[in-house]
Order: C-alpha cells, then structure tokens, then sequence
C-alpha cells in the first residue's frame, strides 16, 4: 500500500519543507489518517494538535490547511510523536500516536549515526550510510498501511476554543505592544513575558 496523496502533491510537500526525511513522511501519513477519517470536514473546521515539533508539523500545515497564523495549529510540547485532529463543527476528533516498532529497525544505529553528523566526526561512509537508512525508512513509512504506522487513542484534551481577536496592551517597560493574554504583572505594571522574567529572575 502507499500513501493516497499523488507523487506531486508529495513533492509539493517536500519543495514546502526543504527536504524529503523519515520525519516529513510520519507528518505526510499523519495528515494522510486525518483526512481519511474527518473526510466531510470543512478546512475551516479542522483544528490539529500536534505534541512535537518536528519535520512532519510541515506536511500538516501543508496538507490540512492548519496552520498557526490561523490558529487551528496547536502545539503542545509534549515530546511524543502524537497529533489530535478535531472538527469543530461536528464535534468530533481522532488521536493518533506513531507506532514505536514502525522506525525501531534502524533507529539505534541511525541516532548514533545523526550524533556523529552533529558533532562533525562522521566519516564519508558513515554519512552515506545514514542517508541509505533514511531513505529506506522514509520509503517505508510512506509504504505502510496507515493501522500499521499509527494506534488511535482516546481523546485527551476538549476541542480547542477558536482563536479570539484580543486587545494589545503597551508593556511599560520595552513600550512595545504585546497581546493582554500574554503580558504579565510585577509591581503594579504591565509587562511583556521577556520584561517580566527580565525583572522578576531571582539571579
């Protein structure tokens, strides 16, 4: 089986992204069993809530139409390769997690191998090595059936609010405007989070 979505829809993704990876091809079927399973859903009904941040956040954004500029991308910091996806209008939301065993054969070796890279001591053999086992990884991901990559779970969290207009007050202390959800108090004047910590730091 493959992934529903065309080779030049995938491309698009990759072009959108910067680079074809195993973490683009997670988000790709990711965004792939959300629009299985809320097929009916209106773009602008469709929320994601996305527990990382890595590369597949970017075929989400891309495929679904959630996006955080329109604030039906949330991301929760969680560190689990998970992602909630709901519909507002009908009430209704999938939770999804990656199967740990569908990156376990070469995960070990590859981690070893991707620190190397990051520290500069990898050799020219070890660097293509490790590109042979992300392409192969990534070949396999995007080849799985969806059941095999992803266990759905209970919901966790209640469908996110939609996004509020809010006022903008003046942090009295930088004078730039920030959001009033996102200003803090300290000694009876209102203050950007980076003045507030600026301020209230205890070293």
């Amino acid at each position: 089986m493959n992934s529903s979505f065309t080779q030049e829809t995938i491309d698009d993704v990759i072009a959108f992204h910067g680079h074809s990876c195993p973490g683009l091809a997670i988000g790709i079927r990711a965004a792939e069993y959300a629009c299985r399973e809320l097929a009916d859903s209106e773009p602008a009904d469709l929320v994601c809530v996305t527990e990382t941040d890595m590369c597949g956040v970017d075929a989400i954004q891309f495929l679904t139409g959630c996006t955080f500029g329109k604030g039906n991308l949330i991301h929760r910091d969680y560190g689990k390769m998970a992602f909630t996806f709901y519909d507002r209008a009908r009430q209704q939301g999938i939770r999804i997690v990656l199967n740990d065993e569908a990156t376990a054969s070469e995960r070990e070796e590859m981690t070893r191998l991707m620190a190397k890279s990051g520290e500069g001591s990898i050799t020219e053999l070890e660097r293509e090595m490790l590109a042979g086992m992300r392409q192969k990884t990534r070949q396999r991901l995007m080849a799985a059936p969806l059941e095999e990559l992803f266990h759905q779970t209970e919901l966790v969290t209640p469908i996110p609010r939609s996004a509020r207009v809010l006022q903008g007050l003046v942090c009295e202390r930088c004078q730039e405007k920030t959001m009033e959800s996102r200003t803090r108090r300290f000694a009876g004047k209102t203050l950007c989070i980076p003045c507030f910590e600026m301020v209230e730091q205890k070293v």
